[in-house]
């Protein structure tokens, strides 16, 4: 059901994993949105071409909206410098246009909870350099999703694979916490608190265990949901450097940026990714609806089905 017409929303980021959640999520809560694409795209939502060092391009998106949603960024790089010039400098771009745009407009920037612990990696490193793009925009909200999974999801779906095969590699990291969030639900999270609301504030986003759980549980799910029947092994986090070191000669070879880097294996062995300590958005505004054994069951029978329309086409 689609609310009332509210206005305009500028949304960078739009065409990745969770960007066709948040324009679903917005269209859902009446907004109209325009957002930036690399490439022209054929389909209803209003698209300007561009890039976040496209200063022409960021006033055309800006051009008359009413809030500004930051999604972009880049996951995975070739270099710490590739990552800041993504993920800080195209923040900082962007920040610039809404200045130069010289109306208010409502910010809300989607940033990761890696952004907590800066030293752990140059992505972490560079999520928190984006945040501070707009510290003095008074009217803003950063976001701080924890991983965020979902159908579409391309990355975490090597998990999903694992769990059909022989082993399914966990990292053996006594007491560490990790948690999840539908894309959906950080979606949602997006649209609620586009509105004019809390002011200047960093808000976590997981689903509703704040707790979440550790490794081999969450393993131990993935199993269940897909009916793999895979073993688990807890791995030191030296197997997973070798295996992050091979990975970076590879990146070296090919010049294609690989997601398991040594600074996201201090990710995956940082021992605590809960959010029960910490700042969520008020419930009077938002509550995440999927539970994780639901969102990783729908995401599963979507790689079933994105598996059989591949074999079908190659038939």
């Amino acid at each position: 059901m689609i609310s009332e017409r509210r206005g305009l929303v500028a949304l960078t980021g739009g065409t990745g994993f969770l960007g066709p959640y948040i324009v679903r999520a917005l269209e859902q809560a009446g907004w109209r949105v325009r957002r930036l694409s690399r490439r022209p795209r054929q389909d209803r939502i209003e698209t300007v071409v561009g890039s976040l060092a496209d200063a022409e391009a960021l006033d055309r998106l800006l051009a008359g909206a009413d809030a500004v949603v930051h999604a972009a960024g880049a996951i995975k790089a070739l270099s710490r410098a590739e990552f800041m010039r993504v993920n800080r400098d195209g923040s900082r771009a962007l920040a610039e246009a809404i200045r130069r745009a010289g109306h208010p407009m409502r910010v809300v920037a989607v940033s990761s909870m890696a952004a907590r612990a800066p030293e752990l990696s140059d992505y972490a490193a560079s999520k928190r350099a984006g945040e501070a793009a707009f510290a003095d925009f008074s009217d803003r909200i950063v976001l701080r999703p924890t991983a965020i999974y979902g159908p579409g999801d391309r990355e975490t779906a090597v998990f999903f694979k694992s769990a059909n095969g022989l082993i399914l590699p966990v990292p053996r990291c006594p007491g560490a916490r990790v948690t999840a969030v539908h894309a959906r639900d950080a979606a949602g999270a997006v649209a609620a608190l586009v509105p004019p609301g809390p002011q200047g504030q960093v808000f976590e986003l997981t689903d509703r265990n704040l707790c979440g759980c550790d490794w081999r549980e969450l393993a131990a799910k993935l199993l269940d949901v897909t009916g793999g029947k895979a073993r688990i092994v807890e791995l030191p986090a030296a197997v997973f450097r070798a295996i992050a070191l091979a990975t970076a000669v590879k990146t070296r070879l090919t010049g294609r940026a690989e997601i398991l880097t040594l600074g996201k294996v201090r990710e995956l062995f940082h021992a605590d990714w809960s959010s029960a300590g910490e700042s969520q958005p008020p419930a009077s505004l938002w509550r995440p609806a999927v539970d994780l054994d639901e969102g990783l069951a729908e995401t599963a029978r979507w790689l079933t089905r994105k598996a059989a329309a591949g074999r079908r086409q190659e038939n």
